[in-house]
């Protein structure tokens, strides 16, 4: 009865716009800025685009993964390179002397003041055992630098995934921030009625603006936040201009056998494929012991013709190059394949056991995760309860407005906690997919 004898007071005290309600107005706090609208932060003017769209778009135009394409095109050139030394090659040469005299003997020229002279060369590796095995690990190398394509083709996605998460994430922010806001401003409006009606007090009406200023802050910070989280999407993308995304993502259940996973993942794929290329080198060693031979054929053309050389005419040759001693360096590199093959089975039997632990720990932050989720919801849906009944209580004159602020807070920071845990768990089943070898 007492606190609706107040409500009825105070309501009859601004319809009647008494003495002490004006002199209330005139020691009024600053004007509280007007409600910035979620919609301020222009997402309408940004292109959307789908998770699976942007993870595309990435694959095509960020540099990491054009570079890394480009990288198979290196290693095919190197290929044909190294191909090159297997196969015949065909040489024109030409030659003009001139000399301060000609050279005389009994008479008779033996090298002309003026000579021009022109040949062919055709060389024909016979037998290059070096050569053919150089030739058959660049075939190896472009399999293996494919293979890290696609793992940089996997790391792109995985980060283009997160960032379209993060703008999923602060999207849901920014709202919370707003409603937020909204919430604070209405209590401040209606406790700035009170105060000009004569019903409430001046400390209640700055503690109320005061929320309201810092709800502002925090809502334009919120703000930044997005802008820094659409630019960073954008730049992975390879767009000029921020992108927005859609709040609906859905990531599909996968595969938790981690066998199965090591067939699917790129990156196991690509250290399967170093170590197959370091074990090829190091086995194929013995070539660096063999001998080589080269057949080569070179008609020629001599003018003027001289005692010793004919005008036109043909020689063959064959050489054959057989390394006896060359100061360990052959040694030298056996011991330094051994070495690179060591090192490229470390490197995948980690890999190995990484993949097994990442999808063990993907399941259990999954399940972990869910149930953080389902409690955050339940302490958002009871703090926004709180906050209504602290509401109803500050109306009825039954508490100050120092209750309605905590709760207020309190539900904004249950919400936030909220959206937190849904976004943990979305990148819990990023990261099982990514796990399992099942994204991109």
């Amino acid at each position: 009865m007492l606190s609706r004898c107040l409500c009825l007071a105070g309501c009859a005290a601004l319809l009647a716009a008494s003495p002490t309600a004006r002199a209330q107005e005139a020691s009024e706090p600053p004007p509280v800025p007007k409600l910035q609208e979620a919609a301020s932060d222009a997402s309408g003017t940004f292109e959307k685009i789908t998770m699976t769209e942007a993870v595309h778009r990435a694959l095509l135009r960020n540099p990491s993964a054009q570079v890394a394409a480009l990288e198979i095109d290196r290693a095919i050139a190197l290929l044909n390179e190294t191909r090159s030394n297997s196969l015949p090659t065909l040489t024109l040469n030409g030659a003009y002397t001139r000399l301060d005299n000609a050279r005389l003997f009994s008479g008779k020229t033996l090298a002309a003041e003026n000579q021009l002279s022109a040949n062919l060369t055709l060389s024909v590796p016979l037998l290059a055992p070096q050569r053919w095995v150089q030739w058959s690990q660049g075939k190896a190398n472009v399999r293996a630098t494919d293979a890290a394509n696609q793992d940089v083709g996997r790391t792109v996605a995985l980060a283009t995934a997160r960032a379209y998460l993060a703008v999923v994430a602060q999207k849901r922010v920014v709202e919370i921030n707003a409603r937020a806001l909204a919430t604070d401003h209405a209590h401040y409006d209606y406790t700035h009625i009170r105060l000009v009606g004569g019903v409430g007090n001046r400390v209640d009406d700055v503690r109320a603006a005061q929320q309201v200023a810092a709800d502002e802050a925090q809502l334009e910070t919120s703000y930044t936040a997005l802008a820094r989280a659409r630019e960073a999407l954008a730049v992975l993308v390879g767009e000029a201009k921020p992108l927005d995304v859609y709040d609906d993502v859905s990531l599909a259940s996968s595969s938790t056998d981690p066998e199965a996973a090591i067939a699917q993942r790129q990156d196991v794929a690509a250290a399967k494929a170093r170590l197959g290329l370091a074990e090829k080198v190091k086995r194929e060693s013995w070539a660096d012991y063999t001998p080589s031979l080269v057949g080569q054929f070179i008609p020629f053309f001599q003018d003027p013709a001289s005692l010793t050389t004919p005008e036109t005419g043909w020689q063959a040759l064959l050489v054959l190059s057989f390394p006896l001693v060359e100061g360990g360096l052959r040694r030298g590199q056996s011991q330094e394949r051994a070495t690179l093959v060591a090192e490229a089975r470390s490197q995948y039997e980690g890999l190995l056991r990484q993949t097994r632990s990442d999808i063990r720990v993907a399941v259990e932050e999954i399940r972990r995760a869910d149930n953080a989720m389902k409690s955050a919801a339940n302490a958002a849906r009871l703090a926004r309860e709180a906050l209504d009944l602290a509401n109803r209580a500050y109306r009825a004159g039954a508490t100050s407005n120092i209750e309605v602020i905590d709760a207020e807070r309190r539900a904004r920071d249950a919400d936030t906690a909220a959206v937190i845990a849904e976004d943990t768990v979305r990148q819990a089943r990023l990261d099982l997919l990514a796990a399992a070898g099942q994204f991109p």
